[in-house]
């Protein structure tokens, strides 16, 4: 392992990101909040840690693996999550464990929170909860197109050039720099419609931007205790239903479809496709419980809160306008299937993936062909396009894998005391980067345990960096040489 190369890369990522404190210090400036100090803080810790390990590190040379790839990865996100941590711990006072899991759900696009009384808070320390979604959102669209792939992790290979040949799953431009770039004027062109929209829509400045950036995300973060419900309006939970599906959907596919000016490239996307059937497939049978079971006067209601709650449990926002585990019947089920399957591949929500989920269907289905026809050859395809088996053997590995994690975190929070359907919820809301969950921790995790705190870190990461990039560092064989 190459560890002078590593420490002077994170040397260098933390310089770069103190600026992001600079905002935020702006902020508190321009309301007078009195958080400035804390900001300027947190820019001088991390620049001059950051500045640290580079000088100290500097005629190290450069060159590293694929297998030290992982290790980096995994580090990049802890380190944000550390570091971002910095304004909670000094300007609210919240304890170690409160500080590390607010700012890890933030990058993760988690939404989940330990913060009660969002309402009181200072702006910019609000301000700085959801920048970190944002920047988190575009990490991760960054992460899945241009690293991950390489790595071959979890059916990620399909977003290499020469895996299938299905042209979403090329890279947009052949060269990583200028892939990052594409996407970054992608998520800042959606972002700033979203927050233009929100505007025109009744939303503060303030509200608009900051909606549009954990909007965009998928991240759920709020400036207001009651999320959505607080603006009470159709056209504001219009804006962000269009903008939670768009945030779901392969960003490979929007830059297609911006460069080529051509809409019709959703349609014709077979991910994207079944995304949209499995959105409003979730939201119909959500819509008919809730007016099934009379929890709202009429139909329009009851389509108006499905469909909102769909579309944010699906792309693993976690914004509500109803506490939907506290919904009768079966419903709340039907929504914790939707968070497990998750949006697309590519893009910022969490979940499973569809395109995984699609390949998990088909292989059942070769599977019972095959039983019917021992002697027949099926060839499973995305399209029109055949996958690879060692594509299929990591896309089913990553399902048994994240499946039997679920199960180990949800056992261990059992044994903190926790009841199961509150340590299920918990794991619902973490792995798949959901932020609500079901029981305790419907609304917050404020009054958990710091057990269940961290183990819900740990979830949130092992659901963020698809699952094997994290597990993999606890394999022995990883670090021999």
């Amino acid at each position: 392992m190459h560890w002078r190369p590593i420490i002077r890369l994170f040397g260098v990522l933390l310089a770069l990101y103190s600026l992001s404190f600079l905002p935020s210090l702006g902020v508190s400036l321009l309301y007078g909040d009195g958080q400035w100090q804390v900001f300027g803080l947190s820019v001088l810790l991390s620049a001059g840690v950051g500045g640290v390990l580079w000088l100290t590190n500097l005629g190290a040379k450069s060159g590293l693996s694929v297998r030290e790839g992982f290790l980096i990865v995994t580090l990049f996100w802890v380190v944000l999550g550390l570091v971002g941590a910095l304004p909670f711990l000094f300007g609210l006072h919240l304890s170690l464990t409160d500080a590390v899991f607010e700012s890890m759900s933030g990058f993760t696009t988690t939404g989940a929170t330990v913060i009660i009384g969002l309402d009181d808070l200072p702006r910019s320390i609000l301000y700085h909860r959801q920048q970190i979604q944002w920047l988190g959102g575009m990490g991760i669209i960054v992460l899945a197109v241009a690293i991950l792939p390489l790595m071959g992790v979890g059916g990620m290979q399909l977003y290499r050039a020469e895996a299938s040949g299905v042209a979403k799953y090329e890279k947009p431009t052949p060269r990583m720099a200028e892939t990052a770039r594409a996407l970054w004027l992608l998520y800042v062109g959606l972002t700033l419609t979203c927050a233009l929209l929100y505007w025109l829509a009744g939303m503060s400045p303030f509200d608009a931007i900051g909606h549009a950036f954990s909007t965009v995300a998928t991240g759920g973060f709020s400036t207001h205790d009651a999320s959505y419900s607080y603006f009470d309006s159709v056209t504001i939970e219009l804006i962000a239903i269009i903008f939670m599906l768009l945030g779901g959907v392969n960003f490979v596919v929007h830059f297609i479809a911006w460069r080529k000016h051509d809409l019709k490239i959703y349609l014709t996307d077979p991910e994207v496709r079944a995304y949209g059937l499995i959105f409003f497939g979730g939201a119909t049978m959500v819509a008919l419980g809730l007016w099934w079971s009379g929890v709202y006067g009429n139909g329009w209601e009851a389509a108006r809160f499905a469909a909102f709650q769909s579309a944010s449990v699906l792309t693993g926002t976690g914004y509500s306008t109803a506490i939907f585990a506290t919904w009768p019947l079966h419903v709340p089920m039907i929504l914790v299937i939707l968070a497990f399957v998750g949006g697309c591949g590519g893009s910022t929500a969490g979940g499973l993936k569809v395109l995984r989920v699609m390949l998990l269907a088909k292989l059942g289905v070769r599977q019972l062909f095959q039983l019917a026809h021992p002697q027949a050859m099926a060839t499973i395809k995305i399209g029109k396009r055949p996958v690879r088996d060692d594509v299929l053997f990591s896309v089913w590995g990553f399902y048994v894998l994240y499946i039997v994690t679920a199960l180990l975190l949800t056992v261990a929070m059992m044994a903190t005391g926790l009841d199961l359907e509150t340590a299920f919820g918990a794991v619902v809301a973490t792995i798949n980067l959901l932020g609500p969950g079901l029981g305790e921790v419907a609304e917050s995790f404020a009054s958990m345990d710091p057990v269940v705190k961290w183990l819900g870190v740990f979830g949130m990461l092992a659901g963020r960096l698809e699952i094997f990039t994290l597990l993999i560092l606890f394999l022995p064989a990883y670090w021999r040489h």
